[in-house]
Parts: structure tokens; sequence; C-alpha cells
């Protein structure tokens, strides 16, 4: 048994709608000086410290009390978009887009160098395993316990096969629990429209019913966005991966006016994710189709353009809202939500409750686990994190550094800086 006591406030996200959406978004279900108790993996009793059930004879407790410390305790992060499955970094592209001096010098550098796919392919599971897990450390540190994680850098069968094998072996090894999704249609050459439409007809008839068939992937992702994917093309790919029972999901809007937005609603996507560019009528169809809009506003910071999703908007025509980091390492190199929250607050005008209901139970909606992630309450899986604060609102207002201390997966302390500073 697990006790967590003397919590300045326990931030519970519990006995609202799912997802929250519109005012709902700010109901945090707060509860002050607040206590949990876990037994084995679940939340068994959450409530005022001063309303602790009196102990069963016999029974231990493994103990965290905030007595004398200002700590916040919040469902864990559940970070639905990144892309953490890659060879090396892009320090060496990244300053030769600061010194890009126009937007032609920017876009010749290119989506993703041929050197890196190159890379990718050399690369053994075991490699990109190795590299890959000291980014899932990081995450848990900074207090995610739960990332979606894509596929998508490498563009033939063996790679994809390759990139998701690595995923379902971090799955098994690392205590952060990961929801793998197939992005196996990243980004095709225009120049030979004959290669393009095989290998199109490749992911569909043949990636997809194979990785379907393998368990290999929970969802599957399109890029569709001028130069990848055009509409009757992202709809053949998420055609194929709804007849083979995967998820799906939508990069969509992020360079500009596009149809992405309105093919995810059409189609039943969970998610459309970054979604800059979208007008009164794709929110509309967002909203009629109950899909999550999932906003990266660190990749609109990192890319410099300073054009952010309309959150405002989405929120007041109630389509529910998520956030993720879209790390990766090309064009969003960080993966801690905290900083995702400040950015939401400062960049697109969230609150401080809608931001933090964004990065949990409606991230958890998008990710469809959120009948056992995403709140604390009773009966769900512990998945916890403490932070170093006397109330939610410091996350995003005292950024820049790390304010997790505790993180708790399945009713285990994997990180205790109580402990050990």
């Amino acid at each position: 048994m697990l006790l967590l006591k003397n919590i300045a406030q326990v931030v519970t996200l519990g006995g609202g709608p799912v997802p929250r959406t519109g005012p709902a978004m700010s109901d945090l279900g707060i509860i002050e000086n607040g206590a949990i108790i876990i037994r084995g993996d679940r939340i068994v009793w959450v409530g005022p410290t001063k309303d602790l059930p009196v102990r069963e004879p016999g029974i231990r407790y493994q103990t965290l009390d905030g007595v004398g410390l200002d700590l916040v305790a919040l469902p864990g992060f559940i970070d639905s978009h990144t892309h953490p499955i890659f060879t090396g970094s892009r320090f060496e592209e990244y300053e030769l887009r600061l010194q890009a001096k126009s937007s032609a010098e920017t876009a010749a550098i290119g989506p993703e160098g041929e050197s890196s796919v190159e890379q990718f392919g050399l690369a053994t599971i075991q490699q990109l395993m190795d590299k890959t897990e000291r980014y899932c450390r990081l995450f848990l540190s900074h207090g995610t316990t739960t990332i979606e994680g894509k596929s998508g850098f490498g563009l033939t069968l063996e790679d994809e096969i390759k990139s998701l094998k690595t995923l379902s072996v971090l799955r098994e090894r690392s205590r952060l629990e990961i929801v793998p999704t197939f992005l196996g249609a990243p980004a095709i050459s225009r120049e030979n429209e004959k290669s393009r439409s095989d290998y199109i007809r490749t992911v569909a008839q043949s990636m997809i019913p194979q990785i379907a068939r393998e368990g290999l992937a929970v969802f599957c992702d399109v890029i569709c966005e001028n130069g990848y994917l055009t509409m009757e093309e992202a709809r053949m790919v998420l055609g194929a991966a709804k007849d083979s029972g995967l998820g799906l999901r939508v990069h969509a809007n992020e360079y500009g006016p596009g149809s992405g937005a309105k093919l995810a609603a059409e189609i039943g996507a969970l998610s459309a994710d970054h979604v800059l560019w979208i007008d009164d009528s794709d929110i509309e169809a967002l909203k009629r189709a109950g899909t999550v809009a999932t906003l990266l506003p660190a990749a609109a910071f990192s890319s410099g353009l300073m054009h952010y999703a309309p959150a405002r908007k989405l929120i007041a025509a109630g389509v529910p809202v998520a956030l993720g980091t879209g790390f990766n390492p090309r064009s969003c190199f960080t993966l801690n939500m905290q900083l995702i929250l400040a950015l939401a607050c400062t960049q697109m005008k969230m609150t401080p409750a809608e931001a933090v209901t964004a990065a949990t139970i409606n991230g958890a909606f998008s990710l469809g686990i959120s009948e056992r992630l995403g709140s604390i309450e009773e009966g769900k899986e512990a998945d916890i994190v403490l932070m170093d604060a006397s109330d939610y609102r410091e996350l995003p207002y005292f950024f820049g550094v790390n304010h997790c201390v505790v993180t708790i997966k399945k009713g285990n302390i994997i990180i205790n800086r109580l402990e050990h500073p």
C-alpha cells in the first residue's frame, strides 16, 4: 500500500465529462490538503487528509508525507504526440535554419535529409532502443507517464517495422507507457507520380495489414499537408487503417490552410494534430465529429513562425482540446510537458486549468485510454506526479524549471527526488 498525504492540492480531474470541453475544461476537481491511497497499481481512495479512513489492522503503508512541503499532485501527463524513434540529433540543421535569410532558403534545407533516412536504415533495433531509453527516462523525470509514439523516420516497410518493433521492446522494458502509432507515409517525392502511387498502395495494401496483424500499432497517422499527402492519398491510407482495426490520427493544417482537419472529422479520427491554420468550418466539423484537436505550441515556437493554433476559438466552440510536445529531432526537440503548459497559456491564451486538462484527461481520451488514465479517481491506475509547488498555477507561471519531484507509474515510485534531491 502507498499513502500520499498532506498534499497541498490534489488535482483529480475527477467527476466530470470525458473529454472535457468548453467551461468543463476549467473544472479540475481540486482537493486541498488531500490524500491518496494506492493498492497495487490502483487508486483505492482519494479525499482530504483529515478524512483518511482508519488503517486496516496489519496493513503497512509506504508513506509520502507533504507536511512542511509545498506539493501538488497531478495525474501523470499524457503526451499524445511524439516522434521518439530516430537516429542522431539535428543541431547542424537547426543552426542552418537560424541562419536562413528567406523562406526559400529554409525550404531548401528539405523536410528530411537523405543522410538521415540512410542512417536510420543502417541502425539496429538495439541502437535505436539504447538511444530512445534515455528519452523515456527524461519523459518520466518531467512528469510524463504516457506518450503516443510514432514511427515514420524510415520510408520502407522494413524500416517502419523496425521502428515499431523498437517501440514494442521499449513498451516491455521502460516504465514509460507508449501507445504506438504507424506513420508510414510522411513525405513522398512528387517527381515520379508512378512510384508515388505505388508507394501509397504499398502502405495501404501491405504495410498496414501486416502491422495490424502483428499488433505493432494501435493507431495510424498521416500528414495531410501540401508537400506530403493529398486528401485523396490520406483518405486511402486511413481507410486501409480503419479496415484493419487501427485508430486514426491526422497531422492537419500545420503549414497552411488545407483539407486535413475536415478529413480527420470526416473519417472519424480521434485526433487532428497541429491545426494552426483552421477556419470556422474546420472547427465546426471537428466539433460535430467529436475529434480532439491536439495542439503542439512548442512546434510553432521552435519553428520561429510564432503562429499558434486558435485554442480560444476551439474551446469556445466546444471542441475537445489536448496538448502534446510534438517531440522530434528536427522541428521540436523538447519532451517537457511543463513547458507546453506555459506556452499554451502565454501564446494560445489558455488558462492554467484548461492547459492541465488538455495535458491529462483530454490527452488520454485522444488515445482511447481515459477509462484508466488521465485523472486521480478510485479504480483508476495510479499514474501520479508530485510537483514542487503550492498551487497548480505555478507550473506555467514559474516556467523553465522542472517542478516534478515524484513520478508514480502503476502504483510504483519511479522517481523520488524528495529522498534524493
